[in-house]
């Protein structure tokens, strides 16, 4: 058997391999091996905007996924004398057909091809295909739960039109195009995958050309800027914008949006891969290489805090300097802010390991209250253990300072969630309530913390706290901080990442006070850190 530290060991070094191994992966992205011109033109495939074409770009709509002709398309958009190097954003209106308005599919057709000619006539023209539509569940309606005043007025009748529970057909009222701008020389015989197959090749007497590459960023497709297609919609409007791309960002783009259509793939709305979207979309890449990072190390601290903490407890026999009331407290609200973030219809990123942490808490309180579930007839029986008379002298420290917490903590909770009820809309008295649960624990359960300090302050002793999870979840309540400005969360969620911050500076000032001998067992028999008895 791994001794602990063997183990972490273990942990570290795998983790130092990973981030070693996507490095090599990312620089394999954004670097491409030029052919090597010196040796020769054989086997090089050249660039055709290197000729400088005069170029036109044309943008059709159709309710067909394949054209042959003109026939049944509409021109949307046509940019004549087209420059590859200057950016611009239009808005145009669409015309929506009946068939896109009873759930059906609109596509554009971008045609990049040379001027003065109709793409249908031109050999040398590039074109790529985007859906201009989407399937997506609508957002429920929030109303004023006491007067049954909806958010938006809307009559009751037009209300019912569309079931909640049934996707409905979204316009996608951006579209963002991009063209390779580089004179990069390929070489033949090694050409990227990933740009390969948006690569059009022609024979131009001795040499292969490539046309250029056209390509869609459908990153920055947003949940945010859809809008529902009624049947009543006869014209939606369409921003149209243009930028150039290198080849480096055009295939690091390429991999993150195949990326991004595997996770819907496994399941990820809509939502949950807009908010992956957003980390690409709307961070600078250089900061999105840092946050890859942090990310990183979010994860390993992540798991060595899980690791840690259930080591902590699984030890753990006596609640001697422990207050219980923080446990269950802790155990309450994270289960309030799973539920929380589960109504809010949060991103996976941040459900998942909070629902990982609620769990954890949940056997956490298990310990802490000595339960057994015995099991006679079918019918679970629980029961708790005892208290030796130093765990009572704790559980008295405890009860002290929840009471006087009580005296400010109840009134609180109680006006701000009737407050919210008489001035803030909700979709149902479940999402009220929850909501109200967890204002409360975001607002003011940094006070459920305080117990704690007090049962410390009393004891004037840190040595029964787990001192190594706790160091982890400080480390990782920092990265938290960042993660706040990042990834799409509740306004509420975002402030309790930094009231974090101010509880574990008070946990150091304690353990600055108090400092810890390790050598030294403590008044209660036990040790800052008990070492494992070997075996004999």
């Amino acid at each position: 058997m791994l001794s602990r530290s063997s183990f972490t060991s273990l942990v570290v070094g795998v983790f130092a391999v990973y981030v070693a191994h996507t490095c090599w992966v990312m620089y394999g992205i954004v670097y491409t091996r030029p052919c090597p011109v010196a040796a020769g033109a054989a086997g090089c495939v050249w660039p055709y905007l290197a000729r400088r074409p005069k170029l036109q770009l044309s943008v059709y709509t159709t309710t067909r996924s394949n054209i042959g002709a003109e026939s049944n398309v509409d021109l949307v958009l046509n940019v004549e004398d087209f420059d590859i190097e200057s950016k611009f954003e239009r808005t145009v209106n669409v015309s929506v057909p009946k068939k896109t308005r009873n759930n059906g599919t609109l596509y554009a057709y971008i045609f990049l091809h040379h001027a003065g000619m109709l793409p249908w006539h031109d050999s040398k023209q590039v074109h790529i295909v985007s859906p201009l539509t989407t399937y997506m569940v609508p957002k429920p309606e929030e109303i004023n739960l006491l007067t049954g005043e909806s958010a938006t007025q809307q009559i009751e009748a037009e209300k019912q039109t569309n079931a909640l529970d049934e996707p409905v057909s979204h316009w996608r009222s951006r579209l963002t195009l991009n063209v390779m701008v580089e004179d990069f020389v390929f070489d033949g015989s090694s050409l990227p995958a990933d740009v390969h197959r948006y690569m059009k090749m022609v024979q131009l007497g001795k040499t292969v050309h490539y046309l250029p590459i056209l390509f869609i960023d459908q990153l920055s497709n947003r949940v945010k800027d859809l809008m529902v297609i009624n049947r009543s919609t006869t014209e939606l409007p369409l921003t149209v914008s243009y930028d150039k791309i290198s080849l480096g960002k055009l295939r690091f783009w390429i991999h993150m949006q195949d990326a991004v259509y595997s996770l819907q793939q496994f399941g990820f709305s809509e939502k949950d891969a807009d908010e992956v979207k957003g980390i690409f979309v709307d961070t600078n890449l250089y900061f999105l290489a840092l946050t890859f990072f942090v990310a990183a190390f979010h994860l390993l601290f992540d798991f060595l805090a899980f690791k840690n903490d259930i080591s902590f407890w699984k030890k753990k026999r006596s609640m001697i300097g422990m207050s219980t009331k923080a446990v269950l407290w802790r155990c309450f609200s994270t289960v309030v802010i799973f539920l929380f973030l589960l109504d809010e219809q949060t991103s996976l990123l941040v459900l998942i390991p909070a629902g990982i942490g609620a769990v954890i808490e949940l056997w956490k309180v298990k310990k802490a209250l000595k339960m057994t579930i015995k099991w006679q007839s079918l019918r679970p029986r629980i029961q708790f253990g005892t208290y030796s008379d130093s765990e009572k002298k704790t559980e008295e420290y405890d009860t002290q300072a929840m009471k006087y917490l009580s005296y400010l903590l109840y009134p609180l909770c109680i006006g701000g969630a009737g407050y919210s009820l008489l001035n803030v809309k909700y979709k149902s008295w479940y999402s009220w309530l929850i909501n109200s649960f967890v204002n409360g624990v975001y607002a003011f359960g940094f006070l459920f913390m305080l117990p704690q300090l007090f049962v410390n302050y009393k004891m004037k002793s840190v040595a029964h706290l787990p001192w190594k999870a706790f160091t982890y979840k400080a480390f990782n309540t920092f990265i938290d901080d960042i993660f706040a400005f990042i990834i799409t969360m509740p306004t509420s969620h975002r402030l309790a990442c930094f009231r974090d911050d101010v509880v574990f500076l008070v946990y150091l000032y304690q353990r600055w006070l108090y400092p810890v001998d390790k050598s030294r067992v403590n008044e209660y028999g036990e040790s800052y850190e008990e070492k494992p008895k070997k075996k004999s």
